[in-house]
């Protein structure tokens, strides 16, 4: 999978990743709507709403759904609704997810386009014209454009893996699925939408823990597109304790083990085949997950000593570090167009050790909790992760 990545990467960036920097003034741009839903973001949501009231758009409206918070979120956007006049708030008494706080919000914008973000995001300022481009240039089956989040807090190990890691699994990831004409998902943090097209898949799943991961696939299976734009940048908070981050993988491995009990039956329609691939390779990932730890456990109490313990860890360890830093460095490589991250290809070391072993547990954690929730059924409602410190870059 790692010479996919790279090989569909390269293709990517060879073919797609050389045109011109945006002419802004050749485009009649549309009104778009900023949706940004929240959830006890008393310590961010200020700073969002900041940046987005002096994007450079020239027609926007922001509109914030503070989904039944328990701090002061609500009192803040009370606030800034005083200050910005783009800005409207809605508020909901009870927590009921995400994706409910989205399905309000798109009722009430008055605009076609929809441009969701988080609410620890700060936007770049040319964001809204990259992603807005494909709407007006690629055609009416465009449904979706995601963006390229950036991490923003860049001054512990944690945060420095996870920096590498995005560029890994979000940069040469998505690229290559682009390559092949299909996704897994949009990047919930920052994603722009044609309302037409949410309205004709029902918009958000609110039953579904991973709502950006749910619509993509709605959108695909009623052949509206998604594309990949890297240059549309959100500068975003990741967690920075392993409690965070482990909550955090496992809400994700949730949500696309949920999407792959739900579209079992994409193999019933041989109009779906552009996105078998995208399915098996999900179902392919969990598979390693368990067979990585079965056969590690094998080999454990199989040995007849430590020396061959250590020589067939060691050949294992080092065929898989070399590949990983392969594509690691790839992925920087591409990513450093946008973003000054090659320098932090060294912290890439740590990145095999850490992130594959953890998430072999965290996908076999998840899986007792898809099970429980397709049976369960109702409101998917979040909690506020943990989003670490607001460092300069």
């Amino acid at each position: 999978m790692s010479l996919f990545w790279i090989s569909g990467s390269i293709i990517f960036s060879a073919t797609r990743e050389n045109e011109e920097i945006i002419d802004i003034e050749n485009y009649n741009w549309p009104k778009i709507s900023i949706l940004v839903p929240c959830y006890n973001e008393e310590e961010t949501i200020a700073e969002t709403i900041e940046y987005l009231s002096h994007l450079s758009y020239p027609d926007f409206e922001i509109i914030a759904v503070n989904d039944g918070s328990r701090d002061n979120t609500e009192k803040i956007l009370i606030e800034l609704a005083g200050r910005f006049s783009c800005l409207r708030v809605i508020s909901c008494r009870e927590n009921k997810g995400k994706a409910n706080a989205l399905h309000i919000a798109a009722h009430a914008s008055s605009a076609e386009y929809l441009l969701c973000i988080d609410s620890d995001a700060l936007l770049d300022d040319f964001a809204p014209y990259y992603l807005i481009r494909h709407f007006l240039e690629r055609g009416e089956r465009v449904g979706a454009v995601t963006g390229n989040p950036r991490i923003r807090n860049r001054d512990t190990l944690l945060g420095k893996l996870q920096l590498v890691e995005y560029a890994s699994i979000i940069g040469s990831i998505k690229r290559t699925q682009r390559v092949i004409g299909k996704v897994m998902t949009v990047s919930g943090v920052i994603v722009a939408f044609r309302k037409k097209a949410l309205v004709d898949v029902g918009l958000w799943d609110r039953d579904m823990i991973t709502e950006d991961i749910a619509v993509s696939w709605k959108l695909q299976r009623r052949f509206w597109d998604i594309r990949y734009e890297p240059r549309a940048l959100c500068w975003m908070l990741v967690p920075e304790t392993l409690r965070g981050i482990w909550k955090q993988r496992v809400r994700w491995a949730q949500g696309s083990q949920e999407v792959v009990l739900r579209h079992w039956d994409i193999f019933l329609d041989y109009r779906q085949r552009r996105i078998w691939p995208i399915y098996l390779e999900q179902i392919l990932s969990t598979m390693w997950s368990f067979l990585w730890l079965i056969v590690t456990v094998y080999f454990i109490f199989s040995a007849t000593d430590i020396k061959q313990l250590l020589i067939w860890m060691s050949f294992n360890s080092f065929t898989m570090v070399i590949m990983s830093c392969i594509q690691l460095y790839m992925s920087l490589h591409n990513d450093s167009k946008y973003d000054n991250v090659l320098k932090y290809y060294f912290w890439a070391a740590w990145y095999p050790t850490v992130y594959w072993i953890v998430n072999v547990f965290v996908v076999i954690s998840a899986i007792p909790k898809s099970i429980r929730s397709r049976m369960k059924g109702g409101y998917a409602t979040w909690n506020s992760p943990d989003r670490g410190s607001r460092s300069s870059l």
